[in-house]
């Protein structure tokens, strides 16, 4: 049994930058974290004593003999990437819901190919897990998303993540102090709008021609640098929510979809009631609306919003990890051959040596 961990993440700054359509031209930044809710993973090699090869959990229940008839894409595309052809039990559960601006799908990804290698045996880096997620979200199945969701989530942290025109992607861990850390986590509140939107769909609406958006995307493109330079001085922690307000402002210019007035009536509660800045995480339209608020000012932001489901949280530094790693002895090898009237027959026998 193989259990992984996988944080979901926060993006302040950069976001619209990390497409490959713009990169890929211009190069381009983010800054964002990771934070203490989590995507797990549970899997391991099924018995061979079911009519299914494969049973998958998450929202829905999928029984299949090959990993080709998978209905969920990550997990169909992650297995026919790593040619796992064997029976398994996947499940998956969430902290937070899915289509909610968090990075959900990159941290599935992420989680979904640690827990396979894992299952193998093998130990791979942070890098390779992020590098190879977006080569399964973006190549195989062909999702409108960025590059910075799978960095963040196999990583942990506050980071500055880079992105070069000739594809690399760079990832440095932000130099904090304990006490700024701790005020900048502070001064953030987390709501729940309860509108689920594909992140996707929402990038679709501004991807295709992103390049005719290069005024804003530039803009954005600096936000991450001053926004460090907050961060890392001894400047009053408050102009970084105004820099948030400022960046929610271009966001919202890129396409219709990335708000509307049910959002926009939440933020203007929100700031009206001593919120100094925030945005919609994720791409627009929808999820968690995450706002910049004097500790102070908190009680009136949560009495403001009290139709919303406030999420406390903290930072997370880990990244994605194996909490639970318990190899075993594959009991069976399963050789199936389809006889003449399509019954499958089982040939069993047992190894004698640790899965490699």
């Amino acid at each position: 049994m193989i259990i992984s961990r996988t944080p979901f993440r926060l993006s302040f700054f950069g976001g619209g930058t990390d497409y490959p359509e713009w990169y890929l031209k211009h190069g381009g930044c983010v800054l964002s974290t990771s934070i203490n809710k989590y995507c797990y993973i549970s899997l391991r090699y099924l018995p061979p004593f079911f009519e299914h090869r494969i049973r998958l959990v998450y929202s829905n229940i999928e029984l299949c003999r090959h990993y080709s008839e998978i209905e969920h894409p990550a997990v169909r595309e992650t297995l026919r990437f790593l040619n796992l052809d064997r029976g398994l039990e996947i499940h998956h559960d969430g902290d937070l819901p899915a289509r909610s601006g968090m990075g959900s799908s990159s941290s599935f990804t992420v989680g979904m190919l640690h827990a396979c290698y894992a299952l193998q045996g093998k130990m791979v880096s942070k890098h390779r897990l992020a590098t190879e997620s977006i080569h399964v979200e973006q190549d195989m199945i062909q999702e409108t998303v960025g590059s910075q969701d799978q960095f963040a989530a196999a990583y942990g942290g506050i980071n500055h993540i880079l992105f070069k025109t000739n594809g690399e992607i760079e990832l440095r861990h932000l130099t904090l102090t304990t006490h700024r850390c701790e005020e900048l986590n502070a001064h953030l509140m987390l709501f729940y709008t309860g509108i689920k939107r594909t992140a996707s769909n929402v990038a679709d609406s501004y991807v295709h021609d992103i390049n005719e958006k290069e005024k804003q995307l530039f803009r954005m493109h600096t936000m991450v640098d001053t926004g460090i330079d907050i961060l890392q001085s001894n400047d009053d922690i408050l102009r970084f929510g105004e820099l948030l307000h400022e960046a929610w402002t271009v966001k919202r210019s890129l396409s219709t979809t990335v708000s509307n007035h049910i959002v926009d009536d939440m933020y203007e509660r929100a700031r009206s009631s001593g919120a100094i800045g925030g945005k919609i995480t994720g791409a627009g339209g929808g999820g968690f609306l995450l706002l910049f608020v004097p500790p102070e000012k908190q009680a009136l932001v949560r009495r403001a919003l009290g139709e919303l489901l406030h999420v406390p949280f903290r930072f997370d530094y880990s990244g994605t990890q194996v909490i639970v790693y318990e190899p075993h002895l594959d009991e069976y090898n399963l050789a199936a051959e389809q006889d003449r009237d399509g019954r499958t027959i089982c040939q069993f026998r047992e190894l004698d040596q640790l899965i490699e």
